[in-house]
């Protein structure tokens, strides 16, 4: 296998470790920041320091009643400091809905591991940047967590109803890695990646982190190979399914709720929000996923 073609599958397993939590937006672009939900941010001398994701903050009134919902984008694997903040961002919360596909009310728990090829990708991900693993890290036992996904049975049916399967929209992607690199040779980092596989064992795990960054400016067209016009399992029918249970909790009288759920997810649901719910954005936090900076990041 060529350099080419290990960054490729690198990157193909990068979407696939995101599809049910990330897929990269470009560069944040102030005029429209209510539409972008993870960014990478740099540093005077354009070098990479962190990989971000948004807590976006929509507001509005049922029945009369004003009502807040917070659509908070997760990263599977993240720092721990990510987690940490994110533990104490959801005291702040009547109710937290999650995803998990999983049956019914499921509570994962640290240690947890599924045998579905996704999570040993995530896993193997983990490893190789010396990050953490989210169900590792965020507390799901409390009070106010909701589990808000399909269960495995709805998963499948809707998959074969739509005629899809997890190893054609890996394909998808690596497909389209490969023709992103082709149209600009000039982005594809052979070079970064080799340096980076190949640095010294304390450099590695930050190094690989800032080549994988780095492809996430060139990823806006993998949400529409993995949703296209008719939408799809992974991210539109779980959409539903997620905002059935936030129609449910503020029907059950929650006034404050946050939605934790990938940024591949969070530009249909703020669309959801606006037309079903007439919620209006009022404000979007950043939190740092991956700290990409030299020094502290190294350490980690």
């Amino acid at each position: 296998m060529s350099v080419k073609q290990l960054q490729s599958a690198m990157v193909a397993v990068l979407l696939a470790l995101f599809t049910s939590s990330v897929l990269a937006a470009p560069p944040i672009d102030e005029k429209k920041a209510e539409r972008e939900f993870l960014r990478l941010r740099r540093n005077d001398a354009k070098e990479l320091v962190s990989l971000e994701t948004a807590i976006a903050s929509y507001q509005g009134k049922l029945q009369g009643k004003p009502v807040v919902v917070d659509l908070i984008g997760a990263v599977h694997v993240a720092d721990k400091a990510y987690y940490d903040e994110l533990n104490k961002t959801f005291e702040n919360y009547d109710v937290v809905l999650y995803e998990l596909v999983a049956p019914r009310d499921t509570t994962p728990t640290p240690g947890a591991r599924s045998a579905n090829p996704v999570s040993f990708m995530q896993l193997t991900m983990k490893n190789m940047l010396s990050l953490q693993f989210q169900l590792d890290c965020i507390d799901y036992e409390k009070k106010n967590f909701v589990h808000a996904d399909m269960t495995p049975e709805e998963f499948t049916k809707s998959m074969t109803q739509r005629g899809e399967s997890m190893m054609q929209m890996f394909l998808r992607m690596f497909g389209q890695s490969i023709a992103m690199q082709s149209r600009d040779p000039s982005r594809s980092g052979d070079a970064q990646l080799l340096s980076a596989l190949f640095a010294k064992p304390e450099e590695r795990s930050l190094r690989l982190k800032r080549v994988m960054a780095e492809q996430f400016e060139d990823m806006e067209a993998a949400t529409a190979v993995l949703d296209g016009p008719e939408g799809s399992t992974i991210v539109t029918e779980r959409n539903k399914a997620a905002l059935e249970v936030l129609t449910q909790q503020l029907e059950a009288g929650h006034a404050r709720i946050a939605i934790f759920y990938g940024a591949a997810h969070l530009p249909d649901m703020e669309e959801r929000l606006a037309d079903d719910f007439q919620l209006k954005h009022h404000e979007t936090k950043w939190l740092t996923a991956w700290n990409l900076a030299a020094g502290d990041a190294a350490k980690e």
